[in-house]
C-alpha cells in the first residue's frame, strides 16, 4: 500500500471488518484467570457472561475460547450456534496447540459453521526464545509438524487455520509457514509486534496478504534498562497505530472480523537489550529497529509510572470492574474508526 493513499474512511473500513469480541481481554471476569488456583474468581461469568458483554458492546464477531465449546454436547453446539445467529454474531472457535486436542476445535467448527479457527501456537512470550535455548529449535519444528497436519485437514473442510503472533514468531516466520503449508492463515494481533521487537506498520506489510482475522490489542510502552515493558490499556489509547494498519489489511480486499482484546493483566518485559535475548532471531537492520522504538514511544509511559494492573497489586475485587471498564472503552475507540455499531 502506497503510505501516501488517503486513509480509508470510517465507513469503508466498517465494510471491510466485522467488530467483535475474544474473551482474553475478561479473563478474570469470566473466570479464566487463575483458574483452579487461590485466586481464581469465584464468581467467574463464563460463556453465558461473555455473550452478555458481547451483546451489550454490539458484537458481530464472537470468538469462543474451545475449552468451553467441548465440554458441550452436540445438541447444546447446535443450539449455540443458532442462537448466535439470532443474536447477528458470527461464531470463531479459538484454539491452539496448548489448548487440547485439535479433533476438538475442528468439532466445535464444524457444528457451530466456523469458518475460521484461531490457533496459538506456542507458549513463548515477550519474545524470549532464549528462555528455551536449543529447545526452541525443537519446538519450531513441533510446530511445522502440527501445522502441515492440521493446516489442510482444515481446508479439507472448507476453513481456515488462522496462525497468530502470539509473542513468538516474525512476520516472516509467520508468513513462511502460510506460504509453504495449505490451509493456514494469519490471526494479526495488533499489539504483538513489539513483542518481537518488530514495528507494527513493517510487520503488517509482510503479512497482510495472509491476515485472515484480527485481534486488536494495543499496549503502552514502558522503558526500561532491559528494554521495554507492554502495559495494557484500553485500544485506542496506545501505541498501536490501527488506522494505517487496519488500511493496509483492507487494500487486500478481503471482508474480515476484527476483535477487542486488551493485553494480559500481567505487563510483558521484553528484554531486548540484552544480547542473548536475540539468540534463534534472524539478523536486523538498525532501520527496522529504529523503526520499532519510535512506534513503541508514542504515547508512552513514564518510566517511573505505576504500570501494575489490580492484578499485579493483588486487588483482586477491582479487577473485574477494571476489565470491564477497558472493554468498554476500548469498543467505544474503536466504533471511532469506523469499527462496530
Amino acid at each position: 500500500m502506497n503510505e501516501t493513499m488517503k486513509a480509508l474512511q470510517p465507513e469503508a473500513r466498517g465494510q471491510t471488518f466485522a467488530f467483535g469480541l475474544n474473551p482474553y481481554g475478561l479473563t478474570y471476569h469470566l473466570g479464566l484467570q487463575g483458574a483452579g488456583g487461590p485466586r481464581a474468581n469465584p464468581k467467574g461469568a463464563g460463556l453465558e457472561g461473555f455473550i452478555a458483554i458481547a451483546t451489550e458492546l454490539g458484537a458481530k464477531v464472537l470468538e469462543i475460547y474451545d475449552p468451553w465449546l467441548r465440554a458441550l454436547s452436540d445438541d447444546k453446539l447446535r443450539a449455540l450456534r443458532d442462537r448466535l445467529a439470532g443474536l447477528g454474531m458470527t461464531p470463531i472457535v479459538s484454539s491452539g496447540l496448548m489448548m487440547g486436542p485439535f479433533e476438538s476445535a475442528l468439532r466445535s467448527a464444524r457444528i457451530l459453521d466456523a469458518k475460521v479457527i484461531r490457533h496459538g501456537l506456542t507458549a513463548v512470550l515477550c519474545g524470549d526464545r532464549h528462555a528455551l535455548g536449543d529447545k526452541w529449535k525443537e519446538l519450531v519444528a513441533e510446530v511445522r509438524a502440527a501445522l502441515a497436519d492440521r493446516g489442510p485437514r482444515a481446508a479439507d473442510e472448507g476453513r481456515v487455520l488462522a496462525i497468530e503472533n502470539h509473542q513468538d514468531f516474525g512476520s516472516d516466520e509467520l508468513a513462511e509457514f502460510c506460504e509453504t503449508t495449505r490451509g493456514l492463515g494469519i490471526c494479526l494481533d495488533t499489539g504483538n509486534t513489539f513483542p518481537v521487537a518488530e514495528a507494527p506498520l513493517d510487520f503488517v506489510r509482510r503479512v497482510a496478504p495472509h491476515v485472515r482475522h484480527v485481534h486488536l490489542k494495543d499496549y503502552r510502552v514502558q522503558f526500561t534498562d532491559e528494554g521495554y515493558r507492554l502495559v495494557r490499556c484500553a485500544i485506542g489509547d496506545g501505541a498501536v497505530p490501527f488506522v494505517p494498519m487496519l488500511d493496509i489489511v483492507a487494500a487486500q480486499g478481503r471482508k474480515l472480523n476484527a476483535v477487542l482484546e486488551p493485553g494480559a493483566l500481567e505487563a510483558r518485559h521484553v528484554r531486548f537489550l540484552r544480547p542473548e535475548w536475540w539468540s534463534f532471531y534472524a539478523p536486523k537492520t538498525a532501520p527496522a529497529l529504529a523503526a520499532c522504538l519510535a512506534a513503541a514511544r508514542v504515547n508512552r509511559l513514564a518510566d517511573d509510572a505505576d504500570f501494575r494492573t489490580p492484578w499485579e497489586r493483588r486487588d483482586d475485587r477491582a479487577i473485574a470492574d477494571y476489565e470491564l471498564t477497558m472493554i468498554r472503552r476500548s469498543a467505544s475507540n474503536i466504533r471511532a474508526l469506523g469499527l462496530g455499531a
